[in-house]
């Protein structure tokens, strides 16, 4: 039930912030569209959780939380974060959140997985920055592109 809190509360906050973008165009997939669809994304995965959250568990085994990969993934997040606020760009961040959460699911090929976020990184930012003409956080290697 407390993950479908976070998801309703993550859903509200980013409704809220697409109704204050003043950004608009008359056609296609504009950021208000793209910010309202994820809120609506989370709003089903929060009420999907709070109907997981009433059905019978069974007799199954109880699960523990593996606080150790939460934090490893809390990680990932901030480094995305302050790879963006520090300039380095969203491929850096991007590239450094796939290869920490994949750690946090015990995956221990780094550099694969830092080879993998990377190409799924630039990938998203052609997307968006070529095709969507949305502008991702840009550093040294999105100035390449």
């Amino acid at each position: 039930m407390a993950v479908a809190i976070v998801l309703f509360a993550f859903a509200a906050i980013t409704a809220f912030d697409a109704s204050q973008m003043t950004f608009r165009v008359a056609y296609g997939l504009n950021p208000n569209t793209a910010s309202y669809l994820v809120a609506g994304f989370l709003a089903l995965l929060a009420f999907a959780h709070v109907w997981l959250a009433f059905q019978p568990n069974g007799d199954g085994p109880e699960l523990e939380v593996d606080w150790e990969a939460i934090v490893t993934m809390v990680v990932g997040l901030a480094s995305l974060v302050l790879c963006i606020f520090l300039g380095a760009g969203f491929v850096t961040g991007s590239t450094l959140l796939f290869a920490i959460t994949a750690r946090a699911f015990n995956r221990r090929a780094i550099f694969v997985d830092l080879l993998i976020g990377f190409v799924l990184s630039v990938g998203v930012f052609l997307l968006f920055n070529n095709l969507l003409r949305l502008a991702l956080p840009s550093g040294p290697l999105e100035r390449l592109f």
